[in-house]
């Protein structure tokens, strides 16, 4: 690790598992200060750093949680929801829980987040996917419709707030070995009745034939919010082993 961040104060959400934990362990790493949050506080655990329960989707948490900072350097959004099915298998409640958890907290959060970096200039990195974001998949109208969204906030943000020293981007992974893609498999593996089957149906899309890691993931979001990448703001940058050459 390069210290990179050294002594900048960041917020991780859902933070707990997965990419989120990867990215919070990873900006640590790099020297920030991580201030990681999660829905679910069990699963901060272990984590070398402060920790708090928050709830994204709820406006009022959000706002009294930032109102704590005197100022936020980098803020890594990690919170989101898939989905699975297409349209006409989306009901009404999926469709407002595919926009509340991915959409509405990004929102929430990166409203929040902004007015403690206007003064010094900071940095938003939020976890899309290439789903929606780059192209279509099957039976993933809800997910891809709020990544392509999240996409769209993203760089509205980085237009908007550029003369503040504010550089917004968004990072779109393919298939993530992750608790959320063994739930997915799970969850498929009872159509298929085969639970080989079901990995192998995700598999298959892999021109690398493997899937990504969170630390590579994270590795990204660390580059993003650096010194390094000081030309990038308004980026959606793909991070998926060839899915979508």
């Amino acid at each position: 690790m390069t210290g990179r961040l050294q002594g900048r104060l960041a917020v991780v959400t859902a933070a707990g598992q997965g990419i989120g934990r990867a990215v919070a362990e990873r900006l640590r790493a790099e020297g920030a200060i991580v201030h990681a949050t999660d829905l679910n506080a069990n699963l901060l655990d272990g984590f070398d750093g402060p920790v708090s329960a928050l709830d994204c989707t709820d406006p009022k948490a959000v706002q009294a949680y930032f109102s704590g900072f005197e100022k936020v350097d980098i803020l890594a959004h990690c919170v989101g929801f898939v989905h699975q099915g297409t349209v006409e298998e989306c009901s009404d409640e999926d469709w407002r829980r595919s926009v509340q958890i991915t959409l509405d907290s990004a929102f929430y959060t990166c409203r929040a987040a902004l007015p403690k970096m206007k003064d010094n200039g900071g940095n938003i990195v939020a976890i899309a996917s290439v789903i929606g974001a780059n192209r279509g998949f099957p039976r993933r109208a809800a997910y891809g419709a709020t990544k392509a969204g999240l996409v769209g906030l993203i760089k509205s943000i980085a237009c908007d707030y550029l003369p503040n020293g504010i550089r917004a981007n968004a990072v779109s992974p393919g298939t993530v070995q992750s608790p959320s893609l063994d739930q997915r498999i799970a969850d498929l593996a009872k159509t298929f009745g085969d639970e080989q089957k079901a990995r192998d149906f995700f598999m298959d899309r892999q021109p690398t034939g493997r899937f990504g890691t969170p630390e590579e993931i994270a590795a990204l979001c660390a580059y993003l919010v650096s010194d390094e990448s000081a030309l990038i703001t308004g980026q959606n940058v793909a991070i998926d082993g060839g899915i979508t050459i």
